[in-house]
Parts: structure tokens; C-alpha cells; sequence
């Protein structure tokens, strides 16, 4: 999707093939139809950290849920349907299974793994994360377990990645960066935007406040330590979650189209004043800078994407008396759509204009004002 590079794709399109329609089938329960750590060649794997979970792990099946619904985009894209088809079928399986077998009704959000015959009492950030990136929970699941993790996990140096010290010690007290990129990205898609804002705060402003004063930590233990001492990374790759948060949520921009033959920009500015930034595509950059003034009710967009692409740009709304104008022409106002390619998205207080490559300022304003500088 970032790179369109359909040769590499077909050429490793086996393996995608045999790791989903081989591999995971393997490790695959018939009678749950999830994922079972303890089936096949599974049980010797610790996962990251080396985790002693056991049993149908949530985050182990909601990455397949991933997995499968990324690969039938690849499939899509290179012309094969029936594995497109296939994938997404199983996705919607494994995606039923999960919510069927692993929801924490009492809780209101997602086990972690399995103890004997029934599932652990923890709950783990990986999973529950995962399950909302991936589209496993709907919305009503989405927002119970992020304010679960919020009012189970938050703690001053970021969100930790268990709610209890079941697994192992002190795990209800250590933050991973790595695994807070999902929940801040799971945040930002359910339009939890504050509190993604809050959480990246919180776990980067600790790290660049603490010696040595960057927010490259492998991870955070008690009382918003190195986790393990001296031994803890502090210039490590777990942590560049942040870049992709900011670039596809807070400044906006995603390809929708292998390459960014499609695009959108849809920033999520919160409490946020204003954003820049230049995304490489195959095709040239996508620049984007947006100035956000909730209380004037203004949102101002300016965006250059390669020409011969095309995408959608969306802004929010602050007013219900509000107008959008397109390169000042006004395309939009209360809730009716006027001028080609203009639609408006109430569900999430967005409207939405569909554009092709090239310069375009779009902006939020009220009738007879054109905030285009």
C-alpha cells in the first residue's frame, strides 16, 4: 500500500499463501476455530517477550484477523479473488470466534489467554488493541475496553500492558511502546482523540524528560524506570510507533490504493493547533499542513498530492452552522451537499470531498467567510 511495488509482491505471493492456508491452519483449534497456543508446533513459542501465555491468546488471533484481511487486499490488488474472497471470509470467522469465546462480559473488555479450562482473569493491551485496529470489536466493544484500559492500566509514564501481575512481575506496572502504538492508533480510529493525545504525552513526555532525554526506550518499568535497569535499550525500534500515529492520524494522511494510487487526509486535531508534514509516495510527496481553531469554529487545510492519483480529503466540524469551502468555493453547508465530488459524513462529524491529485485548500468556516489564509 506505501510502496505499490507489485513485483515483490507477486514474488513473495507463496509465501503469504502458504503462511495463511498452511500455517495457521496448523495452529488452528477445529473446535474453537481460533488460533491455540499448545496446537501443532505452537507450544514452544514465547511470542515477543517471551510471554508464557497458553490457549486461544487474543492478540494471537486478532493479528490473524489482520493478517488475513491485509493479505486479501494484496490479493486484490494482483488480481487474485478467489484468495481474496477466501481470506476475508476466514477473517469474518476467526473475528466471530474471537468475540464468541474471548469478550469479557463481566469487564467489558477482551481476555487475555486461557488457564485450565477457562480464560485467565487479565486482560492485556496487545489484544484488546488489536481487536479494535483490526475491526474484531464493534464500536460498543471498541470504547468499553478503551475506557477498561483507561481506567485499569493508565499510569503516569504511559498505559501498561497488563491490568494484573498474573504473567509475570511487575507487568501491570511496565509500559511497552511497541504495544501502546495499537491502543493509541485504536484511540485515534474510534475517534478517542484526547485520550491518544493524552497517552503519547504521558509515555513520550516521560521518556525525553528522563535521562537520557530521548523517546527511544524499549520499554518503562515501576515508577517510570528503565525496565530492566541497564540492560534496558534505550535506542530502540519499539518505540517509533509514534511516526505512523502522528503521520496517518494526527496529520492525516493514509494510501487507500497500493502505492497511494488512493489516498485520504483526515487529520484528528483534538487540543492540537495546527500540523505539517511531507509523506513519500511512489509518485511524489503528499504535503499536508492544517491550522485548527475549535473555538472560532475555523479548520483550515492546505494539501498537494501527486497528479494522476486521487483521494479523499475529510474535515472535521465544529459548528453545526458550519460551511466548507474547496479552493473557495463553497461545496457544503448545513448538511446539504452543493458543488461535484462533495459529500458530507455525519456519522463521525467529518465532511468529506473527493479530489484528484494536485493543489487544494479545503476550509471550515461559516457563511460568508473564506478561511483560506
Amino acid at each position: 500500500m506505501y510502496t505499490g511495488d507489485f513485483a515483490f509482491a507477486q514474488k513473495y505471493y507463496h509465501t503469504i499463501v502458504n503462511t495463511l492456508d498452511k500455517f495457521y491452519p496448523s495452529v488452528t483449534s477445529s473446535e474453537t476455530q481460533l488460533i491455540t497456543k499448545g496446537v501443532g508446533i505452537s507450544d514452544s513459542y514465547g511470542d515477543y517477550a517471551f510471554l508464557g501465555r497458553t490457549g486461544a491468546v487474543t492478540y494471537f488471533n486478532a493479528l490473524y484477523v489482520l493478517a488475513l484481511d491485509n493479505a486479501a487486499a494484496i490479493a486484490k490488488a494482483l488480481g487474485h479473488s478467489d484468495d481474496e474472497a477466501r481470506w476475508s471470509a476466514r477473517a469474518r470467522k476467526v473475528s466471530n470466534a474471537i468475540n464468541a469465546d474471548r469478550w469479557d462480559n463481566a469487564n467489558g473488555a477482551y481476555f487475555d489467554g486461557q488457564c485450565g479450562v477457562t480464560p485467565c482473569s487479565q486482560h492485556a493491551q496487545d489484544g484488546n488493541s488489536i481487536s479494535i485496529v483490526s475491526g474484531v470489536a464493534n464500536r460498543s466493544r471498541a470504547e468499553s475496553t478503551l475506557f477498561y484500559l483507561s481506567k485499569n492500566m493508565a499510569r503516569p509514564y504511559g498505559n501498561a500492558f497488563y491490568d494484573t501481575d498474573a504473567l509475570g512481575t511487575n507487568f501491570s506496572q511496565r509500559v511497552y511502546a511497541f504495544m501502546s502504538y495499537f491502543e493509541i492508533q485504536a484511540r485515534f480510529l474510534t475517534g478517542k482523540v484526547d485520550s491518544a493525545l493524552d497517552q503519547i504525552r504521558r509515555m513520550y513526555g516521560h521518556m525525553s524528560r528522563n535521562d537520557p532525554g530521548i523517546t527511544m526506550w524499549e520499554g518503562i518499568g515501576p515508577n517510570g524506570k528503565p525496565y530492566e535497569d541497564g540492560f534496558t535499550s534505550m535506542a530502540h525500534g519499539w518505540s517509533t510507533g509514534v511516526v505512523p500515529a502522528l503521520t496517518n492520524f494526527l496529520l492525516g494522511v493514509r494510501p487507500t490504493g497500493p502505492g497511494f494510487s488512493t489516498w485520504t487526509i483526515k487529520p484528528h486535531p483534538g487540543d492540537v493547533k495546527w500540523a505539517k508534514g511531507e509523506v513519500p509516495t511512489p509518485n511524489g510527496p503528499i504535503k499536508v499542513f492544517w491550522y485548527s481553531s475549535v473555538d472560532s469554529g475555523i479548520f483550515l487545510l492546505n494539501a498537494v498530492a501527486p497528479a494522476g492519483t486521487k483521494g479523499k480529503i475529510s474535515v472535521p466540524m465544529f459548528d453545526s452552522e458550519s460551511v466548507v469551502y474547496v479552493n473557495s468555493q463553497l461545496v457544503w453547508e448545513k448538511r446539504l451537499s452543493r458543488g461535484s465530488g462533495a459529500k458530507s459524513d455525519e456519522e463521525d462529524g467529518y465532511v468529506s470531498v473527493e479530489l484528484e491529485g494536485g493543489t487544494h485548500t479545503v476550509s471550515v468556516g461559516f457563511t460568508g467567510t473564506t478561511p483560506n489564509s
